[in-house]
């Protein structure tokens, strides 16, 4: 997984903004009216699954129409608080503060800017076979079983409206009765299907009442239906999932799949994918959907913004975390202020020497509370501090609700009152605050496990990342890039140390660290006293990592200390709008828009570079190490604020 560092737009773009907001006297859309745009056209679906703790397994889930509204309010309080992001990201974490401090190569350094425009970061998902994933084909496979464009066209906007009240049990009465006004047999299937297609968990009958026929929809299966795409409405003989690819602009991997699932009005957790893209970018990754078929998942290209999906195939199997082989990046450096002989130097040192594997600074969080610190309060099984980490107030700007909702709980202590502030539950606060007040504010560890699995575990590893850049660095200034007696590499899965005689037959390539866990073993030069000073002053004992809670006992990993990107390109481009964007995506290359149009001595100079890095490796961090200075948003956003709003 590429973690990149950190508005929405419609996917045809002006090439004057990239924001359509950017117009004087354009209004972005907000979500909830999208939403209630599509539900006249095509329909939308949503909800998520949660993780918890052993004990809390059968804990019932938040109603639909609460996880419903939710993600309406989530998204939309994310697009109304943009400008004060850059705020926030004064009271952020620097490079030093996580340990990020050390680098490999011996160039200057000079100064540029990234990520000035989302479109400057494009990220092509490789996939497990080495084939890097391009969206170019929207067409829809051919398949005679699947339904008639009618499907999506014969239910009216008020239909509509009912069939969603019930399907998310808003609508009383139990049932919707539909009128067929031509009333024909064929036209009462089409009727049928649309139901059933578009509104899973509903089932359908024919009534005849005063001489009139009505379509009668019904719940069949209570809620679980939502969840489980009914089994008898897909062909035997194909695959169960519809593999697409997903091109999208400004939006992470879960805000997409949140979308896409809300539009389609099924449950996130039908969809897979094989690693998670961030929101600043352009990205695109392969999906897998369950029970979904091509053709309706192409309808939503006729009204989402942001998104693209095609190269739809039926296959036997869903993605998997992990299974991709990396990712291809084509970055933008703008405004850069090198000679080009100072980029060709940094650049070949990239290509040749590569980079230190750091933890990149989205790991710890955008706030004035690093998550290591959470996570080092967990290990340390002090859950009062736990709990004032996540809820206590903190500077720099955040939604106006969580404020209100820090300031009522610093003030009275009371999650109920705290928890009225929130218009959604549903985030990590709202989640804690939920579970202090179900089984007490003295019972923390119990409700603290409300909070999904992997977000808990989030804060466990950001404090092993912490202490594996801090100690890196401690070993890349003590060594530089020396393999020395006592470093490890791996042979398979195994860590072994190195000795005197080894150390010639490998480059630090081949070295590793570990991250901190109870089963790993350390390196036995200075640096793994290094490892043990630091858990000490923190109060753990590296020699028992094992927690009395068994989710948060840390195994440890291996990790490379040095990374050599492959597939690495660059060159020097000049422009003179700064507006323009510098990379031809594949929508571009879809709609045929023409590549961009580079001058000869323009007003301003980028670097526009290219390379692939393999899964769970900071692309800023490469880039930092042909810069040389801190890609920390708080140090971008203090050199450049105008990307932020």
């Amino acid at each position: 997984m590429e973690n990149m560092d950190i508005g929405n737009h419609n996917l045809k773009r002006p090439h004057l903004a990239e924001d359509p907001s950017e117009y004087e006297g354009v209004k972005k859309p907000k979500l909830s009216e999208l939403l209630s745009a599509e539900t006249t056209k095509n329909g939308g679906e949503a909800g998520q699954n949660r993780g918890s703790l052993n004990a809390l397994s059968d804990e019932k889930r938040d109603s639909d129409k609460e996880e419903d509204d939710e993600d309406i309010a989530i998204l939309e309080e994310e697009e109304e608080n943009e400008d004060d992001f850059a705020d926030m990201m004064k009271h952020g974490l620097t490079e030093a503060d996580v340990g990020i401090t050390q680098f490999v190569s011996s160039h200057p350094g000079f100064s540029g800017i990234l990520k000035e425009r989302y479109s400057d970061f494009v990220v092509h998902e490789i996939s497990k076979n080495g084939k890097m994933c391009h969206l170019d084909d929207l067409s829809v496979p051919v398949d005679k079983e699947d339904p008639t464009e009618d499907v999506f066209t014969v239910l009216s906007d008020e239909d509509k409206q009912h069939l969603e009240e019930l399907q998310l049990f808003k609508n009383k009465e139990g049932s919707v009765s539909i009128e067929v006004k031509e009333d024909t047999k064929e036209k009462r299937t089409v009727i049928h299907h649309a139901i059933k297609l578009l509104f899973p968990g509903l089932e359908t009958k024919t009534e005849e009442k005063d001489g009139r026929k009505y379509i009668v929809a019904y719940h069949a299966a209570g809620k679980k239906a939502l969840a489980n795409p009914r089994k008898h409405s897909w062909p035997k003989n194909r695959g169960s999932y519809c593999h697409f690819v997903l091109y999208k602009e400004n939006k992470d991997t879960m805000d997409a799949i949140n979308v896409l699932s809300k539009f389609l009005r099924v449950k996130p957790n039908i969809f897979s994918y094989m690693g998670t893209k961030d929101k600043r970018a352009i990205t695109v990754q392969q999906i897998a959907v369950l029970k979904i078929t091509a053709q309706r998942l192409s309808h939503l290209n006729k009204c989402l913004m942001n998104f693209k999906l095609g190269n739809f195939s039926y296959e036997k199997h869903p993605l998997k975390l992990g299974e991709l082989h990396g990712n291809h990046f084509t970055v933008v450096l703008r405004n850069i202020s090198g000679r080009d002989e100072e980029v060709n130097q940094a650049m070949t040192s990239l290509k040749d020497t590569g980079f230190i594997n750091y933890y990149g600074m989205q790991r710890f969080g955008t706030t004035a509370v690093p998550t290591y610190q959470v996570g080092r309060a967990i290990l340390q099984n002090k859950w009062n501090d736990v709990m004032d980490l996540i809820l206590k107030p903190r500077p720099g700007a955040e939604k106006s609700c969580l404020v209100q909702c820090r300031a009522e709980w610093a003030k009275t202590k009371d999650p109920d009152a705290a928890l009225k502030k929130l218009p959604w539950k549903r985030c990590v606060e709202g989640q804690l605050l939920r579970g202090l007040s179900k089984y007490g504010v003295k019972n923390i560890v119990t409700a603290f496990g409300i909070i999904p699995r992997n977000n808990r575990l989030m804060y466990i590893h950001s404090y092993q990342s912490y202490v594996w850049n801090n100690i890196v660095s401690k070993r890349v200034a003590e060594y530089g890039l020396k393999v020395v007696p006592g470093d490890l590499v791996l042979k398979g899965a195994t860590a072994v140390v190195l000795t005197e005689e080894d150390v010639d037959s490998y480059t630090v390539h081949d070295v590793v660290m570990p991250l901190p866990g109870y089963d790993v073993i350390y390196p036995t030069s200075k640096i793994g006293e290094a490892y043990k000073n630091m858990l000490t002053e923190d109060g753990l004992d590296i020699c028992n990592m094992r927690h009395k809670i068994k989710d948060y006992s840390l195994a440890g990993a291996y990790r490379k200390v040095v990374i050599r990107p492959s597939d690495v390109s660059w060159e020097m481009v000049s422009y003179d709008d700064p507006k323009i964007p510098l990379v031809h995506t594949d929508a571009d290359k879809l709609e045929g828009r023409p590549e961009p149009v580079f001058v000869k001595e323009g007003k301003y100079r980028a670097l526009k570079m290219e390379f692939s890095l393999p899964p769970s490796t900071y692309a800023t961090m490469a880039i930092r190490e042909v810069l040389k200075m801190d890609t920390s948003i708080k140090n971008q956003t203090q050199l450049n604020t105008v990307w932020l709003r």
